[in-house]
């Protein structure tokens, strides 16, 4: 009678939920999880190349593996996607004509749906139930298109190309005529676009060296000129390095952003006082040039784009508009209030970076993070490197430093005898496949 009950201080429940709340590392299921994954990728080995059937599809410019890691697709110079089994290595099924140009991009929408971009300015919709014949092909590009999106919510497919458009298709009004569609943003010199995971941000990078990021994102909504906050451009580093505001705005730097060809933005729209304060409103833009080490007296190019999968950063390879220098750059998203309201604070921050080798010129290296964002995998000369943001793979948020920091190379794999233009990693297994000019695909697992 005198022990305590089981919900009193000191009770075996009181303890359970202590011992929940306050367990350290060493039982942590999630961090002993990983502690096993990292294992593995520490084992990691070049495997035999996939056997390729076809030797007509030249250069591999992007691959995506579906949802349920069952499928390895890869989008080729040559008007071709190969689909395999990663598992096997083994080729499934060559769509020998795809597209009347290169192919560019890969992206599912389930395990079954996916779609195709290329130099056609075309996109088509597949089914891996029936790939004799495409689902529909999509018109609405005037250039090559580049990148593929989904908005899983709402089934609103997004694609970007060099026409400078960004084009919104409902996939839930599909036709074997194709979707309807609209355009939904333009800017100059667009290279690549991406959505946050939850959907709430669009990021753009463009060639000449801006990166356009559309705030609160409304995808219902169309955007033109006057129909949306400018929010300050201004640099990725310190206060003293933000532009002042007026009329000069974003125009002062040159600011990419325009409506079709009928010129810059008006004075008129530039001089809006930003409205992040408290939160921004609907489909706000800011305009940054990003901080590239090296960089600081040359202009840059942003070749690829890429987001950490919990949204926490993102992911820029860039180059010197001389060729000469390439960088993996990582910025860490900051959200909340400006620190000073007449010099809102930038949304970017960069917290690690890395030199890459510059092979490959004029070529785009596709690099992506790992599933649970701890590594990258980056394409390095005739392979590729693990990058991790510390020599533990840690979580960002667990190893943010005070000022930029070099990204750690956990391990370099080389199997290739060509330029590595394009990597991924499996959504579901320990594995990673990469890509190179010659057309080879080599996949990665662990070899113990």
């Amino acid at each position: 009678p005198g022990e305590p009950g089981p919900g009193a201080p000191g009770g075996l429940f009181s303890w359970l939920r202590g011992r929940c709340l306050g367990r350290g590392a060493a039982v942590d299921p999630a961090r002993d999880t990983f502690g096993a994954m990292t294992g593995l990728y520490g084992a990691i080995q070049p495997a035999d190349s996939v056997s390729l059937s076809t030797r007509t599809h030249g250069a591999v410019f992007n691959l995506e593996y579906s949802p349920d890691g069952s499928v390895l697709t890869v989008a080729c110079e040559q008007t071709e996607v190969l689909l395999f089994d990663p598992i096997s290595s083994k080729h499934i099924k060559t769509l020998s004509e795809a597209h009347e140009d290169c192919v560019n991009n890969i992206r599912f929408l389930d395990n079954r749906l996916f779609a195709t971009c290329s130099d056609d300015t075309t996109i088509a919709l597949w089914d891996l139930r029936k790939l004799n014949t495409k689902v529909c092909t999509l018109h609405g590009h005037t250039s090559w298109v580049k990148n593929i999106e989904y908005d899983t919510n709402t089934r609103l497919l997004v694609t970007s190309g060099f026409d400078g458009n960004v084009i919104i298709w409902d996939t839930n009004r599909c036709t074997e005529d194709g979707c309807p569609h609209k355009k939904f943003f333009h800017t100059r010199f667009l290279m690549r676009m991406r959505l946050t995971p939850d959907c709430s941000k669009m990021l753009i990078s463009t060639s000449s060296g801006y990166l356009l990021i559309l705030h609160d994102l409304d995808l219902n909504k169309s955007l033109e000129v006057g129909s949306y906050p400018i929010l300050r451009a201004r640099r990725t580093t310190s206060s003293s390095d933000i532009t002042s505001s007026g009329s000069s705005g974003p125009r002062a730097v040159g600011s990419p952003c325009h409506q079709s060809n009928s010129g810059p933005l008006s004075e008129k729209t530039l001089s809006r006082p930003s409205q992040r304060e408290g939160g921004s409103p609907r489909n706000s833009l800011e305009v940054l040039t990003p901080e590239v080490p090296g960089e600081r007296d040359r202009g840059n190019c942003i070749t690829s784009l890429q987001l950490h999968p919990k949204g926490w950063a993102t992911l820029l390879r860039c180059s010197s508009n001389t060729d000469d220098q390439e960088w993996t750059c990582v910025y860490e998203f900051q959200e909340g209030a400006p620190v000073r309201p007449v010099s809102p604070r930038c949304s970017l921050r960069l917290t690690h970076c890395i030199e890459e080798a510059n092979v490959g010129r004029g070529y785009i290296k596709e690099l992506c993070f790992s599933p649970d964002g701890r590594m990258i995998s980056s394409p390095h000369g005739f392979g590729i490197r693990l990058l991790g943001f510390d020599a533990h793979c840690s979580e960002l948020v667990d190893c943010l430093p005070r000022e930029a920091s070099p990204l750690r190379e956990i391990r370099s794999l080389y199997s290739h005898n060509d330029v590595v233009l394009t990597t991924k990693f499996s959504p579901t297994h320990c594995q990673i496949a990469s890509g190179c000019l010659s057309g080879r695909v080599s996949l990665y697992q662990p070899k113990f």
